[in-house]
């Protein structure tokens, strides 16, 4: 650099040149750094934090029921029976505190161990965020026998807060309707929503929450839909529910619901006959997601006190193998819960927690908790020891068969890559995208219209194995999955975990599941996703699993030819390319199967990323993940026909 671009730099980078962004004007111009992000789940998001508020009304024990509406608009409204937000007015900023709370970042009752002893929202950024990417913020509260009310517009106030009315009870509702200038998606989806208060229902014993959707009305009753949920027992019932549609190993759930260092701790405990493990933890109601001490204690109390039970009965001695830790938790479903005043969070996601005084909590609660029931019911611990040995028996099976997913080369690479692998030329991860194919016939043409530079095709011949119904040894005798695997890879074990996925060499960051838009290319995407859900799971947390959307539809008149990728889109493309004619004149084809398209029409449609439309996999609710993917996919067929019924009218089920 000479001097004078050296001095054009100085004047360029000045003091003018620093900008300071007033109240929350930071939250709408970096809007992803305070809810994650602007699509789906931010905006869902901003009903958490809402509902947060009310939550940690109702754990300071002055909240019984939250209601939450989605309106006719997409606009959410929630409501409490609390003691309401305080409308008086605050010392230092002179206007209420109403105010203050919904428009200053790091503002709520949240930072006074006097107000909340426990709390879920840490930062005390979560209404006023909402509020600042809301078109319109509405405020009304119940307090003192009197109705208070303030609305917002993005953030800023229309006018002070005033008084409307006379209040008979107590409470804060919330509506507000999300920024389309900020959000990519408006739409909020009911079963996200429902899934997220059933879920602090169980977390909340006693407290009852409601969700309506009045976009969604019933035309003979009139009435629109609606769901309570409402848990007296807590987290014996929410491991119940999860493993509602598996075969019991033992009829009991173990709880123990106390408190060790001044931190309440809540646990319970199921075993079923099936092979994997879910352990699903939480702080304050947040989902630690990457675990933390509390879970870390409570495997070490769960290793601990049934590996001494079982070398203590000798049943250990028939193993003839290592027992892990691992083996200890095969067939496992279980819940933890506790409430921190202080909870220190760490991790990629901020979901772990660290404090190591929660750890020893938890063991010695769990310890003493599981010592006790086991030496009560006998025929149960003999029942899990047992489930015990079996599992360190597969898991040295599967480790051989995991070995020879690795060692095993193909005869047509010398790289040890599948055959009928189209590779792409970049052999960057991060630019690299991988479409697994429904078929050789869908895969040939998928060959030809992919972009051979960063693009590449691995055809799956017939229906993959149900990951669901096997043991782990069998998975790996499988060719289909042992293809994906060395087309990914990928490996199982890592130095911490054995059953970890060891992403080191993982050669895509996209994998795109590519199948026919029918009701077998359904089915085959399902038993792809629950292949990875439960063995390849880091790489949905990854964001690195996406479902290609092939259209449904192609609609023709002369020269001119439009895709449509749902009925509503069919409908309007017809209106608009044949002026309300109806369908005279047009050719309208509907794509029963990836090979009905030409490579040309499925690179332009499906592949292409400038013209294709892709769905990211993603867990939003880990608890109701699980529970879906057993019911689908396990042997209890009752709970799979309600879900299709519930379903069926979101669904293309062709005869």
């Amino acid at each position: 650099m000479n001097e004078q671009e050296r001095l054009d730099a100085e004047r360029e980078y000045s003091a003018d040149s620093i900008q300071v962004l007033e109240g929350l004007e930071a939250v709408r111009v970096r809007p992803s750094m305070y809810i994650g992000d602007v699509n789906v789940r931010g905006l869902h998001h901003l009903v958490y934090e809402v509902v947060d508020n009310s939550i940690d009304e109702a754990l300071a024990g002055y909240c019984h029921n939250i209601y939450v509406c989605i309106n006719e608009d997409n606009s959410i409204t929630v409501k409490d029976d609390g003691r309401g937000i305080p409308t008086a007015e605050h010392e230092k900023e002179h206007r209420s505190a109403l105010e203050v709370v919904l428009t200053v970042l790091h503002a709520g009752g949240k930072f006074s161990k006097d107000s909340y002893k426990v709390s879920g929202g840490l930062h005390g950024v979560g209404v006023s965020c909402v509020n600042a990417l809301s078109e319109t913020l509405i405020a009304e509260i119940h307090r003192e026998g009197k109705i208070w009310k303030q609305t917002f517009h993005r953030g800023i106030p229309e006018a002070p807060v005033a008084v409307v009315g006379e209040a008979y009870d107590t409470g804060t509702t919330i509506t507000f309707l999300p920024d389309k200038t900020i959000f990519t998606e408006s739409v909020y989806n009911y079963d996200t929503l429902s899934s997220r208060l059933r879920e602090l229902a169980y977390l909340n014993k006693g407290i009852r929450l409601t969700i309506m959707d009045k976009r969604n009305v019933d035309p003979e009753s009139g009435l629109a839909k609606c769901e309570v949920f409402y848990s007296e027992v807590g987290l014996g019932e929410f491991v119940e529910y999860i493993d509602g549609t598996r075969e019991k190993l033992i009829d009991n759930t173990i709880t123990l619901s106390t408190e060790r260092a001044g931190i309440p701790i809540e646990v319970a405990v199921h075993y079923n006959t099936e092979y994997s493990e879910n352990v699903f933890s939480y702080v304050n109601n947040i989902n630690t997601i990457e675990g933390g001490t509390h879970l870390d204690g409570f495997k070490r109390a769960l290793r601990a006190t049934l590996k001494k039970y079982a070398d203590n009965s000798g049943l250990l001695a028939k193993a003839k193998v290592e027992v892990s830790a691992d083996d200890f938790r095969e067939g496992l479903t279980a819940v933890i819960s506790v409430k921190v005043a202080e909870p220190q969070f760490e991790g990629q996601t901020k979901t772990k927690l660290g404090n190591t005084e929660v750890g020893t909590a938890v063991y010695q609660a769990v310890s003493a908790a599981l010592e006790t029931y086991l030496e009560e019911h006998p025929n149960d611990a003999k029942a899990i020891v047992e489930k015990v040995v079996l599992a360190a028996q597969a898991r040295h099976a599967a480790q051989n068969a995991r070995k020879a997913v690795i060692e095993r080369k193909s005869s047509l690479s010398g790289a040890g890559l599948p055959g009928k692998l189209a590779d792409c030329s970049d052999k960057n991860p991060e630019n690299c995208e991988l479409f697994l194919v429904e078929g050789d016939s869908a895969g040939g043409t998928a060959k030809q219209g992919r972009n051979q530079r960063f693009q590449a095709v691995l055809p799956l011949r017939g229906k993959i194995l149900n990951v669901e119904k096997a043991l782990e040894h069998r998975i790996y005798e499988s060719d289909v999955i042992r293809t994906i695997f060395r087309a990914l890879g990928v490996s199982k074990g890592t130095k911490d975990d054995s059953r970890a996925l060891n992403l080191e060499k993982l050669r895509y960051h996209k994998i795109i599941v590519m199948a026919d838009a029918d009701v077998d290319g359904a089915h085959i995407a399902t038993l792809i996703m629950t292949l990875f859900f439960r063995h390849m799971r880091e790489i949905i947390d990854n964001g690195y699993l996406y479902l290609a959307m092939a259209p449904l539809y192609s609609v023709k008149k002369g020269k001119e030819i439009k895709y449509c990728w749902t009925e509503e889109q069919r409908e309007q493309i017809v209106e608009e390319m044949n002026g309300g004619k109806g369908e005279a004149g047009l050719v309208i084809q509907r794509y029963k199967g990836l090979g009905e398209m030409t490579a040309m029409q499925l690179r332009d449609t499906t592949m292409s990323p400038e013209g294709r439309l892709l769905k990211q996999v993603t867990i939003e609710n880990a608890a109701m993940a699980d529970r879906t993917f057993s019911m689908l996919m396990g042997d209890d067929v009752p709970p799979r026909r309600e879900f299709i019924e519930q379903n069926a009218t979101y669904a293309n089920i062709d005869a």
